[in-house]
């Protein structure tokens, strides 16, 4: 039996690969890897993975994140947004829970809901 990168529904991951430019919005149910170069709006339900080599300039909605690459723009995450060391974060982000690895960088503003608050959706 062979191993895939299925998710437990069946779905394989959504990958923009190095040396990939994409200039327009995006919009998946399922989990998103940029090792590429995205300017526009991300909308996910699922996780977005920006790897080291990759760039993001826009907006994203999504249900969480993690960055190794560059960032510039506004987030909304439903639950944990992660900053690897390598990480370059210049913008806004509205976050339930937060990871900052030494290293990182993060110029911006962060807002959390408060506990008692209901986490922020990503939206249409």
């Amino acid at each position: 039996m062979s191993k895939t990168n299925e998710d437990n529904q069946g779905r394989l991951p959504n990958i923009i690969g190095q040396g990939t430019k994409i200039v327009g919005d995006i919009e998946t149910n399922g989990d998103l890897r940029v090792d590429g170069i995205i300017e526009g709006n991300i909308q996910s339900k699922g996780k977005i993975v920006l790897g080291q080599s990759g760039v993001i300039k826009g907006t994203i909605k999504c249900g969480s994140a993690e960055i190794s690459g560059q960032f510039d723009g506004k987030m909304d995450v439903v639950e944990l947004l992660s900053l690897r060391s390598t990480s370059v974060f210049k913008g806004e982000m509205t976050i339930n829970k937060l990871s900052i690895e030494p290293g990182a960088t993060f110029n911006g503003t962060c807002n959390m809901p408060e506990k008692n608050a209901k986490p922020v959706e990503a939206k249409k």
